[in-house]
């Protein structure tokens, strides 16, 4: 696996909010966000906007609760986020994440997906050490990492972890 070259040079890993239990007959992809999860979505996304975190792309999981999630970054960040849904990013591997980012010709993209595909694409990234340092307990729901692109190291590192 290689770690992508810009661009983009700053890449935003959403971890979709908390979720439903699924219903008798349910199934998982089709799960939505529970009322804790719905509120945190907005949360997370007024968060990243009042810190003018503005994706120029948005790639989410066609998944209920990564739509759910995407659209309040939608809300928050305005009409102009352009927002794609790829089916790719449901049960993909850290390599489908890392290969969907490397893709993209935008200098900032955002990404909604799961756990703990997540995880593993933020510590393609920035490597073990740092993801643990960052994130002792892992991924929490809604949890949005910012990861930019350090020329001078040729490296990505974390810059901020905003959680809900």
């Amino acid at each position: 696996m290689t770690v992508p070259l810009p661009p983009p040079n700053r890449i935003y890993l959403l971890r979709h909010a908390e979720a439903a239990w699924a219903e008798p007959g349910q199934r998982d992809f089709d799960r939505p966000l529970n009322e804790k999860g719905f509120g945190d979505a907005e949360i997370i996304a007024d968060k990243a906007a009042d810190k003018g975190y503005r994706p120029d792309l948005l790639i989410s999981s066609t998944a209920l609760r990564c739509r759910d999630t995407a659209d309040a970054v939608y809300r928050a960040i305005g009409l102009s986020l352009e927002v794609r849904y790829v089916d790719a990013l449901y049960n993909a591997t850290v390599d489908n994440y890392i290969e969907i980012v490397d893709s993209q010709e935008v200098a900032a993209v955002m990404l909604v997906g799961h756990n703990p595909t997540m995880e593993q694409a933020l510590e393609v990234l920035i490597g073990h050490e740092a993801m643990v340092r960052a994130l002792p307990g892992g991924f929490p729901t809604a949890g949005l990492a910012v990861v930019d692109y350090d020329a001078s190291a040729t490296a990505w590192r974390l810059t901020d972890f905003v959680v809900v």
